[in-house]
Order: C-alpha cells, then structure tokens, then sequence
C-alpha cells in the first residue's frame, strides 16, 4: 500500500476514534516548564501554543495522536499549578479535574529552575490519586540534571528531554507507552458475558433522536465487542422484535436494548431468554454497577424538597421530550408522589459541591472515560450522595432492575440484597 495511503488511513483511524476510548495522557506541572513545547516535540507539531510569558496556557487543551503501541491517545496541555494569582487559581481548579479523566501523567520538571518544593507538592497531588506517573525533566540542553536521582528522589521514572534539541523525546514516548496500563478493566463491554458463536440481538430504536445515517456510540461499540467475540449480531427496531424472535432459529444468549424501550423489548422477550441494556453494559463496563445498583434503592428514600441533579458527559441538542430535562424528572416525580427539584449539568462540569443533592442521575458516559466516570462515582460517594445511571433508573421505574441484572452476578446480588 502506497505510503501515503497508509498516512491516510492512520489519520482516519485516530479521528474516527471516540475521545471516550482513547487514552487520555495530560501533562502537568510548573507555568514555562515547558509542557506545551514537549506535547509540540512528541507530536512533531506546533499545536501548543509556545510563549516565555508565564500563563500562557490557560484551560485544558486536547490534542489527538497516535502513540504506539497504545494506538489513539488524547495528550491534554495544562495551565501551570504555581500561579498565585486569583485567575491563577481558577486556572488550577481547571487543571486538577483533568486529573479525573488522566490515564497516565507526565510531570515537566524544568531543569535550568531545578526540582523543588513546589514541583514536589504537585506530584504528591498526581500520586495520591494513583496515577501511572512519569518525570520528565525538561530543557536538558541548557542544564545538567541527573534524571536517575530524581527517579530515585521520588520512587517514579524520569528522564531528561530537551523540548529544543528533542533529545530524549523518543525515548519519552517509548516510556510513556511502557507506563499506560495496557488492561485497566478487567470488563469487556459485552465480550466477557458472550461465547463464540452465540447469537446477539441488539435493539436500536430509530426515532426523532437517533441521528440521521448511523447508530449511536454505545450501540456501535457494542456490535464491535459482540463481533470481536466471534459472536453474532442481529440488529433490530424494537417493533420488529417479537417478529425477530419468532425467525430465528436458536435461541439468543442475550438481548439488549436502549434503555427507553425497556417497557416494550421486556414484555417480547421470553423469560427465557437474558435482557440487559446498553446502559447497562456502560456502567459495568466504564462505572461501578453495584455501587449504581444501590443508588437506585435510594428513591425510595427521596423527600418532598429534595434536589436531584441530572448529569451529562456531554453536551446535546435538546428536544422536546429530552431524557434528562424532561422523562427523568417526570418519572421521578410520577414514581415517589414527591415535590423534587432538579438542577442539570453536562460536558466537563460535574459540580463542586455535591452535598445538597439527595440523588445524581448520571448518563451512560458514552462520551467520556472509564477513569472519569469512576471519579464521579468515588466524589458522589464522599459527598454521601447516592448515585444511578439513566439506564439503571429506568429498569428500576419500569419494574424491571431485578431481570436486566441477572447477567451480571454481583450487581444482582447487590440488588437481592438492597430489595429485602
């Protein structure tokens, strides 16, 4: 194949690959360390903007490349973490929640300033959220620095690299590759549940909100997973699946649905036969399902006054009978008779102060990260706040938690337990 074919090729792969499944490598650390000039030499482009004024980074910046083996990974640029100032400040608070969505980190050191407390006191922040971690100690070509020592200082690997000369900065790479956990879930979205040769059936409504000329994100990672497998997909409109079921010739080991046609796809599957979601499968998958299992046991304890909050991983058009602003809200009030309030947020924010709210209602993070989906997970929790995924809620409104979670043995252990 032509070279230039393949260059092609690898750039359709890199941007046709969600955000979501991509490793997200940030960079951290002192303002004109030097991060935005290593992402520009590890990418061999000037994405980041380069200044010798100090803040010049202010938000996160994403950039996408290809780093071998890890494949499509998402490098983010971070505002320095020693701006005193009170925009400076705002600036770190942006620059800590990356820290949500980080799967391995590279600390700029610079060593013309040399290594002191205050690098120390940010890596200390990396550390304690138990982050694969790697020094980098930058503009080597201007200063000597013993990048073994520092190494040994603080128990993490760490290499001299010249953003200038780009000495080191494939051997920075190569490291960066080396440290990423290649298998941080032991989960596959469905593979595990599934054997070769089993029959699959996936049913994807095609209504005003399904986009126009392709299935939504879940769906596909979902069909990807079951034919990874070697397994069998049959992709169905849920009016057309009683009809489906009476056509084929064995039986399905699994069949899953979008989580609002819960109602219909459970009344014309055999009992038989297992039913879960996509829903479902995200929040084992990118969550923790037991931990949204129990969140759900917790409407029945909402109160008159209680302030639900209704969370996003992204940011969407919102029609008229929108899931998050308009069915949740009406199916919590119908459920529990209460008078509840709702606040919503989406993309990035997920709120800074979590205690007020007796209830979060999380989306199925088809857009953002395991390791971030789990971070909101683990804040809910130290905030005491019960938390529930859409597709959970919606089985338990339905009636129906306590089948869609037969596949999965601990969550369905966890709800006998909660239902008692």
């Amino acid at each position: 194949m032509p070279t230039r074919n393949k260059e092609r090729m690898n750039t359709m792969s890199l941007n046709n690959t969600p955000r979501a499944v991509r490793t997200h490598i940030a960079f951290f650390g002192k303002s004109n360390a030097g991060k935005s000039s290593i992402i520009n030499a590890i990418t061999g482009q000037a994405l980041a903007i380069v200044s010798p004024v100090r803040g010049t980074t202010t938000d996160p910046v994403y950039k996408s490349m290809e780093i071998l083996p890890l494949g499509p990974c998402e490098l983010i640029d971070t505002a320095g973490l020693d701006d005193v100032t009170e925009l400076g400040q705002l600036r770190i608070a942006k620059t800590l929640e990356v820290l949500g969505k980080t799967d391995a980190a590279v600390y700029v050191a610079d060593a013309q300033a040399g290594v002191d407390d205050t690098d120390t006191l940010i890596i200390d922040k990396i550390k304690a959220k138990h982050i694969p971690l790697i020094i980098a100690v930058n503009k080597s070509d201007a200063a000597s620095i013993d990048a073994a020592a520092v190494a040994k200082a603080y128990g993490l690997p760490a290499i001299a690299v010249s953003a200038v000369t780009n000495d080191g900065v494939n051997a920075l790479k190569e490291l960066i590759a080396a440290t990423v956990p290649q298998e941080e879930n032991a989960f596959r979205i469905v593979g595990d549940i599934i054997s070769p040769g089993d029959l699959v059936v996936l049913v994807t409504p095609i209504d005003s909100a399904a986009p126009k000329g392709r299935l939504i994100l879940p769906q596909q990672q979902v069909v990807r997973d079951v034919l990874d497998s070697g397994a069998i997909a049959v992709v169905t409109r849920e009016h057309e699946l009683r009809q489906t079921l009476g056509s084929l010739g064995v039986k399905p080991r699994l069949v899953i649905t979008d989580s609002q046609a819960f109602a219909e796809v459970s009344a014309d599957t055999p009992g038989d036969i297992p039913l879960t979601s996509f829903s479902i499968l995200f929040a084992r998958y990118k969550g923790d399902l037991p931990e949204l299992v129990r969140g759900a046991a917790k409407i029945k304890d909402l109160k008159d006054g209680d302030t639900v909050l209704v969370a996003e991983g992204c940011t969407h058009h919102k029609q008229s009978d929108d899931i998050g602003t308009v069915k949740i809200p009406r199916w919590l009030r119908g459920l529990t008779g209460k008078a509840l309030r709702f606040e919503h947020s989406s993309g990035c924010s997920f709120g800074e102060d979590l205690k007020k709210y007796a209830l979060i209602v999380h989306c199925g993070a088809c857009m953002i990260g395991g390791r971030e989906m789990k971070e909101r997970i683990d804040k809910a929790l130290e905030y005491g706040v019960p938390i529930v995924n859409y597709g959970v809620l919606i089985a338990y409104v339905q009636g129906i938690l306590g089948r869609v979670l037969e596949p999965f043995h601990s969550a369905s252990t966890v709800w006998e337990e909660e239902s008692r």
